[in-house]
């Protein structure tokens, strides 16, 4: 069994806490090293020529990123993750900067790919909303995505698409448990060469979020028995759970790859807004990543984005 990439975690709280303070228990080590996907995938766009491109690649990157305990969390930490660079150019499969895919579709337009995601673990006792409740477990959120390009440019540089994906998300350390759906219907802006600069991509994408009740109950919900003064008991429903906007920015060079996102939320109309644990409603997240192609297959392909 591989062992856990190691997670350097260190807090950064609001105004009135208790300062940063550093942090090392098991919940900051764990299985997300599915987080740097949020710079390899998920906005970054693609090279607008036909290229000879390897197979498949394979490398190892160092990620750090800057992400709240939870969304609506007045506390954030700040994680120095490795994560794994793989790239497979197939004809039915495909793993590359854009994400996973599968080519179940014969169309340019249309587009069934995976949509991952996931969320960083809490200890109760170190967030002051939550002190006295149960842990928050790390989950890893994965389905599929539906994606329709509903316009390019003759020069490929520019693509406009709608994403439709859906994920369920599941704890990953003390087992398995569903936690909830969500969707997150989005537009996504793909510019290639941004500003004339050779191989900087470009990837801005925003849209609303919807989750299950299982899923906002997981964060948001306050059992009666964890309720005090300051936090009233509340049950999360089904439902809005804000909005996202996404930027990204990346270049690949010859045996290297560079990407830095930052994301804004707005949690304003949420369902769960009025929940004694959303401490904020708007916040910024970001994050940077490098990675080193260590290794190519010698049989090329050639490619059209």
């Amino acid at each position: 069994m591989r062992k856990a990439p190691t997670i350097i975690g260190l807090r950064a709280q609001g105004a009135a806490s208790r300062g940063p303070t550093c942090r090392s228990n098991a919940l900051r080590r764990s299985h997300i090293v599915v987080l740097p996907i949020l710079l390899l995938g998920g906005v970054c766009a693609g090279n607008a020529a036909d290229l000879e491109k390897p197979l498949w690649e394979l490398g190892i990157g160092m990620s750090a990123l800057h992400f709240p305990d939870y969304r609506g969390s007045d506390e954030s930490g700040i994680f120095a993750i490795p994560f794994p660079y793989v790239v497979y150019r197939g004809k039915f499969f495909k793993s590359d900067e854009e994400g996973v895919r599968g080519a179940l579709f014969d169309s340019e337009r249309v587009e069934l790919n995976v949509s991952l995601g996931a969320s960083v673990p809490v200890n109760s006792d170190d967030n002051r909303a939550r002190q006295g409740m149960p842990d928050l477990q790390p989950t890893v959120e994965f389905g599929p995505s539906l994606n329709f390009n509903i316009w390019r440019a003759d020069d490929r540089r520019l693509s406009l698409d709608v994403r439709l994906p859906v994920r369920v998300a599941v704890t990953v350390l003390g087992g398995m448990e569903n936690v909830g759906w969500e969707t997150s219907p989005r537009i996504a802006l793909d510019v290639t060469d941004v500003a004339g600069l050779t191989g900087w991509d470009l990837g801005l994408l925003a849209g609303p979020i919807f989750g299950t009740e299982r899923r906002h109950d997981y964060f948001y919900s306050v059992n009666p028995r964890y309720a005090t003064p300051d936090r009233p008991a509340f049950d999360a429903k089904a439902g809005y759970s804000g909005s996202q906007f996404i930027v990204s920015l990346s270049k690949r060079f010859s045996r290297l790859w560079l990407g830095a996102f930052a994301r804004w939320d707005n949690l304003g109309g949420a369902v769960f807004a009025d929940s004694p644990l959303v401490m904020r409603e708007e916040y910024f997240a970001a994050g940077l990543g490098i990675a080193w192609i260590l290794k190519e297959s010698s049989v090329s392909v050639v490619e059209k984005d």
